[in-house]
């Protein structure tokens, strides 16, 4: 063999290599488009669900929101009904007060009554009723 034939089949193996390997880069580079482009179409398809589920947390939020700000002015109001309870319960216990020292008073007063001829304060009343003579 002489020189110049080893020579050109070196050639033609480099060549045959070199086009080899761009063939398989380039099939390799054909199937890494062809798998993004599938990636991307799967994406694509659940960007419409997960948008949606999106949409519907926000909507919960919104919602956990406006019930928290409900039960706060439900809470408020609560606590403003319980004070106002409160101060009712105490001007009806004074004005109980007031009003069983008036019986007292008339009793103690009345010439026809227990108090009135002993001078003494009855016993065994019940502090929630009215002490009157019948």
């Amino acid at each position: 063999m002489s020189t110049t034939v080893v020579i050109v089949i070196v050639i033609v193996a480099v060549v045959a290599l070199v086009v080899g390997a761009w063939v398989v880069m380039r099939r390799r580079r054909e199937h890494q488009r062809a798998e993004a482009e599938g990636i991307r179409d799967r994406a694509a398809e659940r960007e419409f669900e997960v948008g949606r589920q999106e949409a519907q947390a926000k909507e919960a939020a919104a919602r956990s929101r406006a019930a928290k700000a409900e039960s706060e002015i439900k809470a408020a109001q609560a606590e403003q009904l319980a004070e106002q309870a409160q101060l009712r319960r105490s001007e009806a216990a004074d004005s109980r007060s007031e009003l069983d020292m008036e019986w007292e008073r008339a009793d103690k007063v009345d010439p026809d009554s227990e108090q009135g001829k002993q001078g003494e304060k009855r016993e065994g009343a019940d502090p929630g009723q009215p002490s009157r003579n019948p």
